[in-house]
């Protein structure tokens, strides 16, 4: 079954899909996204897999009928599309460990998926990420991304825009650009820059290693970018997840999260005016066997804590990508 119902208390939709129990869990000698291993595979470089346990489809099966019938109770069909992008026929390679050329087309693969995605207007907003790590729950560790296209805003890049918007009308400006300025006046915590793109922790961050990436044209998506800003984004995160393995000599776990405009929505229309494309890090070791846990505070209130001190963290990981 697989359906959204509405939490009322939170505006947004949770996502319901018990087929995901049925989800392989680092199976030792078999990988469904190896070649040797899955002869349905085409020869590829980077490819588009469709998820086999998917929360959304765009062909979604009819929701559960609720006995009790309650304004409280209310669901909707689970549209959308769960996609697998991997990154490269390799078993072992990490994302640092393939070249730049390999890595701008993986980059060109979440915008080509983009582009077919926003097609249907159903469609409300595209969100492409990457967990890396058994720590942030990664079932399989062939290297992949994953790309979740909703049929609705979800609630933290809802308030995102939300606050954007509320600093873009009181001052002019794209909160986006103030940010990057603010920092690079700072450099404490800047950890890398090229034409294209700045990476900072940011002042605010709850992760002590929680880098953004934030292209310094404030373009909306990922589609918008020229091939030389696309070459510039695979630079950037080549040199910073290679710099993670680095901070405690193991392999480094983390989310990735692309953070840009929706689509097909006309109270956003004007989004990209104050928000724009950036990649947010939620890497959880803040040290080399301690986790920092999303627990009661975190979880309960929303009130979040970081453990470090992020100028610290910034330092150091300036250091190691050089």
């Amino acid at each position: 079954m697989s359906e959204f119902r509405w939490n009322p208390l939170l505006d947004t939709w949770t996502m319901v899909a018990t087929n995901r129990q049925h989800r392989p869990h680092l199976p030792k000698d078999y990988c469904p996204f190896c070649p040797r291993y899955n002869s349905a595979l085409p020869n590829f470089k980077v490819l588009k897999y469709d998820n086999d346990f998917p929360v959304m489809t765009l062909v979604p099966s009819r929701t559960k009928q609720i006995k009790e019938k309650s304004p409280f109770f209310k669901t909707a069909e689970a549209v959308g599309k769960c996609e697998v992008i991997l990154y490269s026929p390799h078993h072992t390679k990490q994302l640092y460990q393939l070249s730049d050329a390999h890595i701008l087309k993986i980059v060109e693969l979440w915008n080509d998926r983009f582009l077919e995605l926003k097609k249907d207007k159903r469609i409300k907003y595209i969100f492409e990420f990457e967990n890396r790590g058994e720590e942030v729950g990664v079932t399989m560790p062939h290297p992949h991304g994953q790309l979740y296209a909703y049929s609705f805003i979800p609630a933290k890049i809802k308030e995102e825009l939300s606050n954007c918007k509320k600093y873009f009308q009181k001052h002019g400006r794209n909160l986006f650009a103030d940010l990057n300025a603010a920092e690079k006046k700072n450099k404490e915590r800047i950890v890398f820059e090229n034409k294209s793109f700045v990476a900072y922790i940011p002042f605010f961050t709850d992760y002590p290693y929680g880098v953004f990436v934030v292209n310094k044209k404030l373009k909306g998506n990922i589609t918008q970018f020229t091939l030389a800003e696309k070459i510039d984004l695979a630079v950037a995160l080549k040199k910073i997840t290679k710099a993670f393995d680095k901070i405690f000599d193991r392999p480094f776990p983390y989310m990735m999260c692309m953070h840009q405009t929706p689509l097909n929505e006309k109270r956003y229309a004007d989004a990209e005016n104050y928000y724009a494309f950036h990649i947010e890090f939620y890497p959880p070791l803040r040290s080399k066997d301690k986790m920092k846990y999303y627990a009661g505070s975190e979880m309960g209130a929303g009130a979040a804590t970081n453990p470090l001190d992020v100028d610290a963290c910034a330092a150091h990981l300036r250091k190691l990508i050089g």
